[in-house]
């Protein structure tokens, strides 16, 4: 099929005649024609939408003129490989937030120089993942499974009790010689090893500074002279978790799909002097052309850090405010960029009372790491 209209002028009967002919493949081979992917260059691949609205989108506002294998809608790539059945580790529908039981593989591999130093947990991890969830299952292992139960679990805010009510119910419902865990404490101690490692951190009730390295062994704040500890010395006054960055940075770079994604601003992205990405910005220019051996390598990260207040107890009439940070990558295409995969929690402050003008004191560790990751790692960055 021509695919010369992507490029010509959406007045033209070309065009209009390239954009039925698309819409036709598109809803013949979608698996809902009411809910097919649109290429419009507002929803970028992230909206789904009818028949005639995706008529409607590419009319209007346009198609990606670097869409011309359309694999999102049904087309087979070189090598007859179906993308919508094709094992990669970000979903289809751009639904990123789950795991399909196929990827296990891949996510074991990801892991594995992790946990280099604890070779029985990694080898627990994979005799999970090739483990059969039932003898002569063939859809789901024992990790899948667990996985995509447990993704449930946190995408509904299912608590610890009804998660373990929902595995006692599902354990029972399978074969007698399944491999579920009946305990919600049990699918933690299987998910452990490739989940978030984080460090807890004691902190001056009045923002002064972290209990960390040279104020490690301190029992008071240095500056205030505030204790460390409630009553008792066993409960710090206040907490701040830090997850680390880098071990992250480096799964994602181990996932074919995912180091791709990382370089679309590079390889993939509309350059028509339209402003639809960071990367169209004067300051991602600015940053190219003060650090050029920075912005000649498209895998290099750009991240934007955000942070706001919210109370965990929003429905008690009690005042508090935790401030999680979140570390946002700029490298991603727009329809992942803001996805909650991508999104990556990097801090969370206890309350009660808002850090206020004293957050750069929290933001220490994080600091370090990225500038770490700018002088060491071959993972570079700018803010």
């Amino acid at each position: 099929m021509d695919r010369k209209w992507i490029s010509a002028n959406r007045l033209s009967k070309e065009y209009e005649i390239g954009v039925k002919e698309f819409v036709e493949f598109a809803v013949k081979n979608a698996k809902d024609p009411n809910r097919v992917v649109c290429p419009c260059l507002k929803c970028c691949f992230g909206k789904r939408v009818r028949e005639d609205e995706l008529e409607g989108h590419l009319v209007c506002n346009g198609i990606d003129q670097s869409y011309t294998c359309w694999i999102r809608h049904g087309e087979k790539k070189k090598g007859n490989i179906n993308f919508e059945n094709s094992s990669t580790y970000a979903s289809t529908d751009f639904d990123t937030d789950t795991y399909e039981p196929d990827r296990v593989d891949e996510i074991a591999k990801a892991v594995e120089e992790d946990l280099r130093d604890c070779p029985k947990m990694f080898e627990s991890l994979l005799s999970d993942a090739e483990k059969e969830l039932y003898n002569g299952c063939t859809k789901f292992t024992r990790l899948s499974a667990i996985l995509k139960l447990y993704n449930l679990k946190a995408s509904n805010g299912w608590s610890d009790k009804s998660f373990t009510e929902l595995l006692t119910l599902i354990k029972d419902m399978l074969p007698d010689d399944n491999e579920l865990p009946s305990r919600t404490y049990e699918a933690k101690r299987i998910l452990c090893s490739i989940g978030m490692s984080y460090e807890r951190i004691h902190a001056c009730p009045n923002d002064c500074i972290l209990f960390r390295n040279e104020y490690e062994l301190l029992k008071a704040c240095p500056k205030c002279n505030v204790s460390r500890y409630k009553k008792k010395e066993s409960t710090p006054a206040k907490v701040v978790w830090y997850f680390p960055i880098i071990p992250r940075f480096r799964r994602m770079y181990r996932s074919e799909e995912d180091s791709k994604h990382l370089t679309w601003h590079a390889d993939e992205r509309i350059r028509d002097g339209m402003f639809r990405h960071p990367a169209d910005s004067p300051q991602w220019a600015k940053i190219d052309h003060e650090y050029p051996e920075f912005g000649i390598e498209s895998r290099n990260l750009r991240l934007a850090l955000s942070t706001d207040g919210m109370n965990p107890h929003g429905l008690q009439s009690i005042s508090h405010s935790t401030w999680p940070v979140i570390l946002v990558i700029y490298n991603l295409p727009p329809w992942l960029c803001m996805k909650r995969k991508f999104m990556m929690l990097s801090l969370l402050i206890s309350g009660p009372k808002q850090p206020g003008n004293d957050i750069d004191v929290y933001l220490t560790p994080l600091i370090e790491n990225l500038k770490s990751m700018w002088e060491t790692e071959p993972l570079s960055l700018v803010m």
